[in-house]
């Protein structure tokens, strides 16, 4: 019997010449990622580290050590991490309840939960102050109903911050958790409650277990954004509950102090990444305890 021929992709070095052209695909994409993220950030971050030509790290030990910006920094994580845990905890219902739709209702469902996003940041700030003012209609409302006998100070606080950031990021999450919980048969919930579990119990001991990728995903692109974001913090809270984002803005724009923004833009960066690295952690050991 005659021997086949090898197809000529292997006998003229095929897995070499693929993995020439693999590098090729890849060469336009790392390309525009070194020149729009990599060295940007390199430019940012590198002259911190530099004081009068020499390695140094007085920059950051005077940001840290100074106690109006540790309370801005204390206050960004703050409002970051809330953010996140409100988004996580009503999201996780409602995003159960679309994952079991049908598929044309689930599809009404998510349109109707990523609709605010299309709207720009700036309106929907515009319409928190017209509702959390003091003559805005909830003081007005909690007046006439006489819950209360003057306005209440809602708008430039910390709370009016956190609604806000809620009200941005929770479609975020709730696309988070409807892709993961799709993928939870209704015959592992069946197979729960016939061995005595109730609805609630389900949903808390196997639901939620089982849509932790999702909340991992959901939890860092909240936190990220909530912690990141300009023209929301700054419209409802106000020059006294400043975030390191505005804070950035004021070092570099008002006061043309560059450097500071830099080491501000340098610490934000690193907690991100440090966020990242913790909630991989969690997702990582929760993940070896129901496997």
């Amino acid at each position: 019997m005659p021997r086949l021929r090898e197809p000529e992709r292997y006998s003229k070095g095929g897995p070499c010449l693929r993995k020439k052209s693999f590098w090729l695909l890849l060469l336009p994409g790392l390309l525009l990622i070194l020149v729009f993220l990599i060295l940007p950030i390199a430019r940012i971050v590198l002259p911190t580290f530099q004081v009068e030509g020499q390695l140094s790290l007085s920059l950051y030990q005077k940001f840290l050590g100074d106690s109006f910006y540790l309370r801005i920094f204390l206050r960004t994580l703050r409002v970051g991490v809330v953010t996140a845990l409100i988004s996580m905890v009503l999201a996780l219902p409602v995003s159960f309840y679309i994952s079991r739709q049908p598929g044309s209702r689930k599809g009404i469902f998510i349109a109707m939960a990523t609709f605010p996003l299309l709207t720009n940041t700036v309106v929907r700030a515009f319409a928190w102050i017209t509702i959390l003012g003091r003559e805005g209609i909830l003081n007005n409302t909690l007046v006439r109903l006489g819950i209360v006998s003057e306005p209440l100070k809602l708008l430039y606080t910390e709370g009016a911050i956190l609604v806000g950031s809620v009200y941005l990021f929770l479609p975020i999450m709730l696309i988070s958790l409807v892709g993961v919980m799709e993928n939870i048969s209704d015959e592992t919930l069946e197979a729960a409650q016939s061995l005595g579990a109730n609805r609630l119990t389900t949903f808390l001991r196997v639901v939620v277990p089982l849509s932790v990728p999702g909340l991992i995903v959901g939890s860092v692109l909240v936190f990220a954004g909530a912690s990141a974001a300009y023209s929301t913090p700054l419209m409802l809270g106000g020059n006294k509950n400043m975030l390191l984002s505005t804070l950035i803005y004021q070092q570099a724009m008002t006061l043309d102090n560059w450097t500071r923004a830099s080491v501000i833009a340098t610490v934000m960066i690193v907690t991100s990444y440090l966020v990242v690295g913790i909630l991989n952690q969690v997702a990582a050991r929760i993940g070896e305890k129901t496997t």
